[in-house]
């Protein structure tokens, strides 16, 4: 099973890419919002060095697997919890991440179907369906920082993160939205904290001043 592809970009087609590595092109399939980052990159025999994080399918009913890439490891997770909700299968799944996953997962958490049904291919039922399987397993896709300098929390500081939504949420009484927001600030001002402390340090620093 191939979960890891780095070589040269040989072609970028709508919905798709090709990467040769060791004499060998792979067909891989994108999201929408992994696609767009390919714009202006080289291709060919001179093509761009890239790589991509792959879920792996051989459906029953199809002759040769899909190979589906996301240039972090935290959207492959995200694109492999979306497919256990009923109806959506891997191709489906795909042109419906169209924009950051946080923003997803946050409506999500938030039970917002009024900005999940604006995603193209997504109506108000198949909405509702993802809220009811996926609500309260979005919180650590909800804190991704999207920017150059933290493109992705390492996996202990998302479990810090994720027990200080608990408590903030559980314990403090605030709202999931509120919460989140006041996490990802945190994390932006500091992404060097290293345990739950220190994060709920930075959380309340402001508000202590």
């Amino acid at each position: 099973m191939i979960s890891y592809l780095q070589g040269k970009l040989w072609k970028v087609e709508e919905d798709r890419v090709v990467i040769v590595t060791h004499g060998v092109g792979y067909d891989v399939m994108v999201p929408p919002i992994v696609r767009a980052t390919f714009n202006g990159k080289r291709v060919g025999e001179d093509g761009d060095e890239v790589a991509l994080y792959i879920s792996y399918y051989h459906p029953e009913r199809q002759p040769r697997p899909m190979l589906i890439g996301f240039n972090r490891e935290a959207e492959r997770e995200f694109f492999e919890r979306l497919i256990t909700v009923s109806d959506i299968g891997p191709t489906k799944a795909i042109k419906l991440i169209t924009c950051p996953i946080h923003q997803i997962a946050q409506a999500i958490e938030e039970r917002n179907s009024r900005f999940l049904v604006h995603i193209k291919g997504l109506g108000p039922k198949l909405a509702d369906k993802i809220i009811a399987h996926l609500y309260g397993k979005m919180a650590k896709f909800a804190l991704i920082i999207e920017s150059e300098a933290l493109p992705a929390l390492p996996q202990d500081k998302e479990d810090y993160a994720h027990q200080v939504l608990e408590v903030m949420v559980q314990q403090l009484g605030h709202k999931r939205t509120e919460a989140l927001k006041m996490l990802q600030e945190a994390l932006s001002r500091n992404p060097h904290l290293s345990s739950p402390e220190e994060i709920f340090e930075e959380v309340y620093r402001n508000q202590k001043k």
